[in-house]
């Protein structure tokens, strides 16, 4: 899936200002799904209670529109973030 690929390499654009790591290092993203009409994206904050989540989402769903001339869906999931979700390098970085 070229377009999802394309989306989420857009996504790393989109920085988690109070860690300082872009949203797909977070493991943040959880899926993108394109279909013939839309792209749909589901993805979770590292908390629930984040002051910086209206902000996080518009940019999601702003940067993945620059992207895709299909309407952008961003929805949140229900699970719970953890460390273990974040990619290798952004553990390290920040010595998890």
């Amino acid at each position: 899936m070229p377009e999802a690929e394309d989306i989420k390499n857009a996504l790393r654009d989109v920085i988690d200002f109070e860690i300082g790591l872009d949203v797909v290092a977070l493991g943040l993203i959880r899926n993108i799904e394109v279909t013939d009409e839309k792209v749909k994206i589901t993805m979770i904050l590292t908390s629930p209670m984040c002051p910086m989540a209206s902000m996080i989402i518009q940019q999601v769903y702003a940067r993945a529109s620059e992207v895709s001339t299909k309407p952008v869906e961003v929805t949140l999931g229900r699970e719970l973030w953890k460390p273990e979700m974040m990619e290798p390098e952004a553990r390290e970085a920040l010595g998890i």
